[in-house]
């Protein structure tokens, strides 16, 4: 399992009064409300600018200027309520602690050729528990393009969020109420849902194989011929090191192919480059997408990074994505950016979990070959038996050939006691399924693998 910090978070961002007083020489005086829970507040009119637009740009080149570091900005939305429009931010003090700050940005034409804006700020840790208080208490005070109602509405506030860890401890995210977190989860990886339609899957694995490299191509001539039943017709075959947004798509697509649901029809909008673990490439991308199951579009702000390429043409694929249906997408943007901020992983239990899937897997191939090298001796000495004893080594060694193929592919067959059936899955699947329901899901060991189904 790749172990990646999120390098775009939306959790909000806030500057201090020094962003407006960069825009102009004659810059009115500006508020600054001191709030209790912590956080600052700014808000005031923005001299020299006469759009939104420019008193966003304005500030944002205050900040990179200060601190050294170019502000990473996520689309820019209208406040719901109001005639305001705001952006989310985050960058680095690389000119102060390098600590990481996350904020909002909004400004309001207030009259012609004149715009208020307000910045909320507050360490990127802490804004999950300061940003509601703070919104709130410029709400109070502060109404520019405000509608009928006469006051803006915190739709941007991002909802509250409780902790949650996984059973196996290898993983942790802070959910809103109503939120399910999927029995698949585990090994690092956390699916959770939203009771309106919301989704989230962070650290999500997407394992592929190069199609570009000749030895996989040539696995992919099996699998597409003999192979056809067994696991080599289940892997993601894509060609490495292309455009990491039409990767994304195309890998997510193959994978729900292979699931028998129909693809997902994905339009990236926005796609920059982040920083990345050395070896890796990753992007940021935003966009809409329907997933066809009848829930229509949904927004989705996505993470996505490709490993290492190994010798043997294989390399990881992660993806931290999150997904709401368009109708609320702008209330719901704080707060899927505030769940991606939360999660995090413990790489000491994952590390563990793989050590201890790998050992019996390794010991079990050990056997195999022991077993295959007794059965050929044995067929050396019982001539009579010859046709029976080959036979049965031929059939011993596609079972370790499958057992290795399932190893290397980080698969495991399971069964399922209440259905009566076989399934080769991803070992974290796996993992998930006999640990949530030991009495119905166990594992399935190489010698009694089911011809035609497992191998």
């Amino acid at each position: 399992m790749v172990n990646i910090a999120i390098p775009v978070r939306a959790a909000l961002i806030v500057l201090s009064a020094l962003a407006f007083t960069a825009c102009s020489d004659a810059q009115a005086p500006l508020k600054v409300i001191d709030n209790a829970s912590g956080g600052t507040i700014t808000y005031g009119r923005v001299d020299g600018q006469a759009t939104e637009a420019g008193a966003m740009g304005a500030i944002l080149q205050t900040l990179h200027r200060r601190y050294n570091d170019k502000p990473q900005v996520g689309r820019v939305f209208q406040v719901r309520g109001t005639n305001s429009a705001a952006v989310f931010f985050t960058l680095r003090k690389r000119t102060q602690d390098n600590a990481q700050l996350a904020g909002l940005v909004i400004a309001s034409q207030t009259g012609p050729a004149q715009v208020e804006a307000a910045v909320l700020s507050d360490d990127a840790q802490r804004f999950g528990t300061t940003v509601n208080p703070m919104l709130n208490s410029l709400f109070a005070v502060w109404h520019p393009g405000a509608q009928e109602s006469g006051k803006m509405r915190p739709a941007a506030a991002s909802q509250a969020l409780a902790n949650y860890v996984l059973p196996d401890r290898s993983a942790s995210v802070s959910l809103p109420a109503g939120w399910k977190v999927e029995p698949t989860s585990g090994g690092g990886t956390i699916f959770a849902d939203g009771p309106n339609g919301e989704s989230v899957a962070l650290d999500f694995p997407l394992h592929a194989m190069n199609s570009n490299d000749p030895r996989v191509r040539r696995t992919m001539q099996f699998a597409q011929g003999a192979g056809r039943n067994t696991s080599y017709a289940r892997v993601l075959y894509y060609p490495y090191g292309g455009d990491l947004g039409r990767t994304f798509v195309d890998l997510l697509n193959m994978l729900r192919r292979m699931r028998n649901q129909p693809p997902a029809a994905m339009q990236i909008e926005s796609e920059s480059a982040v920083a990345a673990p050395a070896g890796s490439r990753c992007a940021h991308l935003q966009g809409h997408g329907d997933p066809q199951d009848g829930k229509g579009v949904r927004e989705f702000n996505t993470v996505f990074c490709s490993g290492a390429l190994s010798p043997m043409g294989q390399y990881m694929n992660v993806a931290f994505h999150t997904a709401t249906p368009v109708r609320i997408a702008a209330e719901e943007r704080a707060t899927m950016q505030a769940i991606l901020d939360s999660f995090n992983v413990n790489m000491s239990v994952v590390n563990r979990e793989s050590a201890a899937l790998a050992a019996p897997a390794i010991e079990r191939i050990h056997a195999i070959g022991r077993a295959a090298a007794a059965q050929a001796q044995q067929a050396h000495e019982m001539n009579d038996r010859h046709n029976q004893s080959v036979e049965a080594r031929w059939d011993g060694q596609d079972k370790g050939n499958q057992a290795f193929s399932n190893y290397l592919l980080d698969q495991t067959v399971i069964a399922d006691s209440v259905g009566g059936g076989h399934a080769t899955v991803w070992n974290q699947t796996a993992d998930a399924l006999v640990k949530s329901n030991p009495s119905r899901f166990n594992y399935v060991e190489t010698p009694n693998f089911w011809k035609g189904v497992d191998y």
